[in-house]
């Protein structure tokens, strides 16, 4: 079987397209462009990558980008106060801590700092709970471009069963929340699953979110199965980058699958800026 591609690259720069329309409309509407503040705490090497990348998404889309790094050793009063008054600022529609936080910030102290309304990374338990009703949230942006990318090729999501492997609040409980709502009968799988593998041979459509290197084989999947990965792993001793799927074996079975690099990964900051986007249509009243 060959499988079709779900190429997280074409995509992204299709909707990057449409997002520097909907944006340069949205400035001339309002007189600014929708824009981010990122807050950052130094001294994770990682996270200076993604802030950079960032700030050349919203660059080029002609969003404005400010970035807010702190010292290392911060208090949490003084990071919370930094969230408070990034958000209290009007001329800043979105507010994104960048995690992990050092071992002695409190990441849950820092996101109730933020305004829900201005919570681009959606991570705030009222966008929580009310992507949970199944009202107008910011939804995270790993999870919403996995759907994305089913919306774009055209994968019908209703009545069938997805299986969902990996609980995070940033991407295996809001993916069930997203798949639940457009009808999707869901199952969860976690570490403390005693039968995976016989559970994800269910699946018609399977999501793994683990962090675990190749956990899913072809083996485990029902043939035909549409497969996105979000797993990020490096090979030791190497610099390459493979997902929690077994790229071999699983695309040999999978009717449809994301590779890595170039599936998931690609599509979650073109999510960010439409959150952005959104975050900046909601500050002048017009949040559904």
């Amino acid at each position: 079987m060959t499988p079709t591609i779900l190429d997280g690259r074409a995509y992204a720069k299709s909707a990057r397209t449409r997002m520097q329309a909907d944006g340069a409309a949205w400035a001339a509407q309002s007189g600014m462009p929708p824009s981010l503040t990122v807050i950052q705490v130094a001294g994770d090497a990682a996270s200076d990558w993604y802030v950079r990348s960032i700030k050349r998404a919203c660059e080029g889309v002609g969003f404005g980008f400010t970035h807010q790094q702190l010292a290392a050793d911060i208090a949490q009063a003084q990071l919370d106060s930094a969230i408070r008054s990034a958000c209290a600022d009007p001329a800043v529609h979105g507010v994104l801590v960048q995690m992990p936080l050092p071992k002695h910030l409190s990441a849950e102290s820092a996101i109730l700092a933020l305004d829900p309304l201005k919570d681009v990374d959606g991570l705030h338990p009222t966008n929580a709970g009310r992507l949970a009703q199944g009202l107008s949230a910011h939804v995270p942006n790993t999870p919403a471009g996995g759907m994305a990318l089913l919306d774009h090729y055209a994968i019908e999501v209703a009545g069938k069963h997805a299986v969902v492997v990996g609980r995070s609040n940033v991407v295996g409980k809001p993916l069930a929340q997203l798949l639940l709502a457009r009808n999707a009968t869901v199952t969860i799988c976690h570490s403390r699953t005693t039968n995976l593998a016989e559970i994800v041979k269910q699946g018609d459509i399977v999501a793994a979110a683990v962090g675990r290197a190749g956990l899913i084989t072809g083996a485990m999947l029902k043939p035909g199965a549409v497969v996105l990965d979000f797993g990020i792993n490096v090979v030791a001793g190497s610099e390459q980058v493979v997902g929690d799927v077994d790229w071999e074996s699983a695309s040999a079975v999978a009717g449809a699958i994301t590779p890595v690099p170039g599936g998931t990964g690609p599509v979650t900051n073109v999510m960010l800026l439409g959150n952005i986007l959104q975050a900046a249509r909601w500050s002048q009243g017009q949040q559904e």
